[in-house]
């Protein structure tokens, strides 16, 4: 991959910071956690999705971003942000080649200030780290993604991150007080740090989400909270997804702020709730009742369907259920169900005690809601940031898994649910749970799976789920990503949702970055 780097200029790259251009490294860095880019990597088509990058600079400082940045600049070679890799979208693949930029060491907790609650850190600060130390101090960020241990705070804006607790927090966006970044030209610029301000066009948010386009996120300030003293822990039996999402938008709209909001649909309940007759779940195991793709074999998910409708058996015969995703949908919408939901409360212990109190009230008001206690939910909290470790599993039996979320108000989120789910029904077993819940409305995250004959068809069938579920998306107005972000993967249909608003962006970044070396090719920019 050098020889695609003048030596002049790989020789001026060393001289600032660490420069990797070995081929385990440059193969290193060529993707991230995208599952097509699994499956490619199956067929041993490691460039599927784009080309390795020439070498990886690793700088220590913002110093030395911004003069590995002025170097590629001059010779109009792209560069590309990386944090830890930890997303699913193909935002750090080299989509052109390049030099990817590896921030990891810009990791230094510059300063907590206690008096304005706020925190400046460097954006390659790793998640978990960021919170442990906040802890120390009696404080917390209150994002907690599911990514924690693997993400940093750059990628978190870069995408637009949500943590578990965005419905009581805020998602990152909402936490940003101000930023350093690293523009085009290597120049270094930093947003005036104020909680509010009609000081024109917000510059946090034009940089907030755009995955490395317009710049280089090189630092935080971000807002923190004192750690909460109380917590309660709700958990309830309702009939449908409908009542679920009553009893949500009642609770957010009354005032009561719940810290986490799950709601899981009917076979998502199914595969939680039951689990104990395959595979028993301790309330102190590492993996949780995250969603079934996370712990639950796909053949005891067979089994199960079988068992609670007999007369299936003879249809299934010898296949799985992710064989046959359509049927193995539409005979899980005859399985007898109710869905799951819980609520967490944080807070003031006064303030806990009556928002839990009439939630309780609230919920159970209405028709067939019925209390399930507070175990469920204290079980997802323990253990609500386990790692999907069965997706190895999952891909090593040819089969392939993904989410998708997306994101729409609450008039119009039922209908959402049924028409996507019915789009991606048609290609892979769907599962889904409600979260990131707010006053206007709600996000769904959808889980998807399928298995197939051969990496090729792997390939084929991926891309028809997604194709099938943005368009979905696309056609009823909804937000196409609430927190994964867009690289690769959505591109297109981010430039179908937005509209004549995406020419906008586009010409945004020919004003910053005429030459085009930021991150091309992410949020279907040219």
């Amino acid at each position: 991959m050098t020889e695609l780097l003048d030596s002049a200029i790989r020789t001026e790259l060393r001289e600032i910071c660490p420069f990797l251009d070995d081929p385990a490294s440059c193969l290193a860095y060529a993707r991230d956690l995208w599952p097509l880019g699994h499956i490619t990597a199956g067929q041993g088509k490691v460039e599927a999705l784009g080309k390795r990058p020439w070498g990886v600079s690793c700088p220590r400082n913002e110093e030395e971003v911004c003069r590995v940045v002025k170097v590629a600049a001059k010779a109009k070679i792209p560069i590309i942000p990386f944090g830890e890799g930890s997303g699913v979208c193909g935002g750090t693949v080299a989509h052109r080649g390049g030099i990817t930029i590896d921030l990891k060491q810009l990791r230094r907790i510059e300063r907590i200030d206690r008096e304005s609650l706020t925190i400046t850190v460097g954006a390659g600060i790793n998640g978990q780290l960021l919170e442990e130390a906040l802890e120390r101090e009696y404080l917390t960020l209150g994002h907690s993604p599911s990514s924690i241990l693997c993400s940093t705070v750059g990628g978190w804006l870069a995408a637009r991150s949500a943590g578990q607790f965005s419905t009581l927090y805020g998602k990152i966006e909402d936490m940003v007080i101000s930023m350093r970044v690293v523009l085009p030209d290597g120049q270094l610029v930093e947003t005036i740090t104020a909680p509010k301000s009609a000081t024109g066009p917000d510059w946090n948010q034009l940089f907030v989400g755009c995955e490395g386009t317009l710049g280089i996120i090189t630092a935080a300030t971000l807002r923190v909270h004192t750690l909460p003293p109380a917590r309660d822990f709700l958990s309830f039996s309702v009939p449908d997804v409908k009542t679920g999402l009553a009893v949500i938008r009642e609770t957010l709209q009354r005032g009561y702020r719940p810290a986490a909001v799950r709601l899981y649909d009917p076979l998502d309940t199914i595969l939680v709730g039951e689990g104990k007759d395959h595979k028993p779940i301790p309330a102190d195991s590492p993996v949780g009742p995250e969603g079934p793709l996370k712990y639950f074999t796909f053949q005891s998910l067979s089994e199960l369907l079988k068992k609670k409708l007999p007369k299936a058996a003879d249809t299934f015969g010898k296949k799985t259920a992710l064989s046959v995703p359509a049927l193995t949908n539409k005979i899980a919408d005859r399985l007898p169900s109710t869905c799951l939901l819980i609520l967490t409360f944080e807070g003031q212990a006064g303030m806990v005690e009556v928002m839990g109190k009439e939630t309780r009230k609230l919920a159970l008001a209405m028709d067939g809601v019925k209390d399930k206690g507070s175990r469920p939910a204290e079980v997802w909290w323990r253990n609500r940031h386990a790692v999907s470790f069965k997706q190895s599993d999952v891909f090593k039996m040819g089969a392939f898994s993904d989410t998708m979320e997306v994101a729409t108000t609450w008039d119009r989120i039922n209908e959402l649910y049924h028409y996507v789910r019915s789009a991606l029904g048609e290609h892979a077993l769907v599962l889904a749970h409600f979260s990131h819940a707010y006053h206007e409305g709600c996000s769904i995250y959808f889980s998807v799976a399928a298995r197939c004959s051969s990496p090729e068809e792997a390939e084929k069938k991926y891309k028809a789920v997604w194709e099938a579920g943005m368009k979905a998306t696309v056609e009823k107005g909804a937000a196409v990503s609430h927190h994964h972000g867009i690289g690769l993967l959505k591109a297109k249909a981010l430039k179908e949702s937005q509209g004549p608003l995406h020419g906008v962006y586009q010409k945004v970044k020919d004003a910053l970055d005429p030459d085009n070396i930021m991150n091309p090719g992410k949020m279907g920019l040219s």
